[in-house]
């Protein structure tokens, strides 16, 4: 469920575009690591949207503060959302649930970043360095990981909390632009540098997608 209101805020608060859909073509029963750049509290909103239009529906590993949100909590529950304790001794927790997700079939969408940009300002900047977090979970499943960049998020939220409250409400009458781009799928390995690659990957997603709105985004419309 909240996939599908993912899906429909997308294009109320957004004028969103996607290139690489091709890259989500898998063998059926094949769990595969989502990997996105992570800028704004509305790029959570833009990529379950985004995935849910084009068919997928990953367990998502998010902040476990969202469990305490009532309403909210039971949602993540039932969908089988993954809760990050981060910095406590459930911390490790989140990886197995993930890795469990997996092995069903299920993808799962991880930030490799781990939080937000510290900056307020409302252009993009590129993917920070990488936690372990997602290298490990690809290394100890063997799943294969697909890099997802996209830019414009912060157009929609960013900034001090009020100008980002602002940014929300007044997101349906500007409608700002935001591009998703679907990378490659990869294969991780202990042989090369995997944390490395997978930011690689994930700049060049990124890249990507700036690209796409720089130039004008001749992909598939989100909104449509």
């Amino acid at each position: 469920m909240l996939s599908a209101w993912a899906g429909a805020l997308v294009p109320v608060f957004s004028d969103t575009s996607v290139t690489g859909t091709g890259h989500l073509a898998r063998p059926p029963g094949t769990g595969r690591l989502l990997a996105a750049n992570h800028t704004s509290f509305f790029d959570p909103v833009l990529l379950l949207g985004t995935l849910h239009r084009l068919g997928v529906r990953p367990a998502v590993l998010a902040t476990a503060g969202l469990w305490r949100v009532p309403l909210l909590g039971r949602a993540l529950t039932r969908e089988g959302h993954v809760p990050v304790h981060r910095g406590s001794r459930r911390a490790p927790d989140a990886l197995r649930h993930a890795a469990d997700a997996l092995a069903a079939g299920r993808d799962v969408l991880i930030y490799p970043e781990g939080g937000l940009p510290g900056y307020r300002a409302s252009h993009d900047r590129p993917p920070g360095r990488l936690k372990s977090g997602a290298v490990r979970l690809a290394l100890s499943t063997g799943a294969p990981v697909i890099p997802l960049g996209h830019a414009g998020a912060r157009r929609v939220s960013s900034g001090s909390r009020a100008k980002q409250l602002a940014g929300w409400a007044t997101a349906p009458l500007r409608r700002p632009r935001v591009h998703v781009h679907i990378g490659p799928a990869l294969r991780l390995d202990t042989s090369d540098h995997p944390v490395t690659t997978l930011e690689t990957a994930l700049a060049e997603a990124w890249s990507a997608a700036v690209r796409a709105l720089g130039e004008g985004a001749d992909g598939a419309r989100a909104s449509g």
